[in-house]
């Protein structure tokens, strides 16, 4: 896919989503902070900035979808047996060492 053809499908969807809650352009522009042209330019198929973007799905409650960029770190099973047996198993008796 394009990126022309990705932007455009954002814009539907944002233009879909704005409608499906019955919203107009000039209400979620100001709710989101922006202008209602630069909603109408992302709905149309032009490029506006990530920030934008955020603001606009923040309004429409769609948010989640940032949850695909999420990275979520991972440890290989090696180096996880390592660090469980570096762990301490026990712990020490102090008093038997303040008694020395």
């Amino acid at each position: 896919m394009s990126d022309k053809a990705l932007i455009e499908e954002i814009g539907a969807f944002v233009k879909h989503r704005r409608l499906r809650q019955n919203k107009t352009q000039d209400s979620v522009a100001e709710e989101a902070g922006i202008s209602r042209s630069t909603l109408s330019l992302l709905e149309r198929g032009e490029t506006v900035t990530i920030l934008t973007l955020i603001q606009i799905f923040r309004v429409l409650d769609q948010l989640h979808i940032m949850n695909t960029f999420r990275v979520d770190e991972t440890v290989s099973p090696i180096p996880l047996a390592k660090l469980e047996k570096e762990k301490r198993q026990r712990a020490s008796n102090q008093d038997r060492q303040n008694r020395s």
